[in-house]
């Protein structure tokens, strides 16, 4: 019999249990772009996500037109969290990408950090109201240079409707349901948005997008409706 990520809640949700899950999204490297600033804060986020049972997190941070971290400089900041952090989570280096001018230079140019073991995705976002000026032209080349473009947070784009996410998932793109979407944390739309990709079946992937510690408590409370528990426990443990 395999293992249920989730606890009886109530009649109409369940409480997530994370052992052996993996954050895809997380801006937990120190110092790097708006998520946590010293390294100590990262220990403590990271000690609480023990505490939860996470089994993998990947560490991505922004890479933009005003954040133009240098995947260099981030491997260098990486290297110098492993090396304070002894615990039992494993951790891996990645980028969310805006895809604005500076993504398709360093697309071009192959300067990237791409999420997955295998090394054939990259996290992608664009601003929340409004799209670049090509972004199904920018889609077509991620495909061409050999990546499968991963959507961060796709259910919290505002000027995104159904056609969109129709025409994204028929394109091959993948998607990331932020975690904290779930708890009405960007609001009621945002939720009701990420509970209709999921049902649709839509994500491939989940993540926390956690930015500061406060997040961990709204993290460690959240629960799910239980309709969406058999989907959203396939993504809860996705492993590549």
């Amino acid at each position: 019999m395999g293992f249920n990520p989730f606890t009886l809640f109530s009649k109409q949700k369940s409480s997530i249990d994370f052992r052996g899950a993996t954050d895809w999204h997380s801006h937990i490297l120190p110092g790097v772009d708006d998520g946590v600033s010293d390294l100590g804060t990262s220990l403590k986020i990271l000690a609480r996500y023990e505490e939860l049972g996470f089994r993998r997190v990947w560490l991505t941070p922004h890479i933009m037109e005003d954040i133009p971290n240098r995947p260099d400089d981030l491997k260098n900041r990486y290297e110098d969290l492993k090396t304070a952090y002894n615990g039992s989570i494993e951790l891996r280096l990645a980028a969310e990408n805006m895809m604005d001018e500076l993504f398709v230079e360093r697309l071009d140019a192959r300067e990237l950090l791409p999420i997955g073991d295998k090394g054939d995705s990259l996290l992608v976002e664009t601003s929340y109201f409004t799209p670049p000026a090509n972004l199904f032209g920018i889609i077509d080349s991620i495909f061409s240079s050999g990546y499968f473009p991963v959507l961060a947070h796709a259910e919290r784009y505002v000027y995104m409707d159904q056609r969109h996410y129709d025409r994204l998932h028929t394109r091959g793109v993948r998607m990331q349901l932020n975690l904290l979407s779930l708890s009405g944390n960007y609001g009621k739309a945002v939720t009701e948005k990420a509970h209709r990709l999921l049902e649709l079946g839509y994500y491939d992937r989940v993540g926390s997008d956690i930015h500061r510690p406060a997040q961990l408590e709204i993290l460690s409370s959240l629960s799910i409706e239980k309709k969406y528990c058999e989907k959203f426990s396939r993504l809860l443990n996705f492993f590549d």
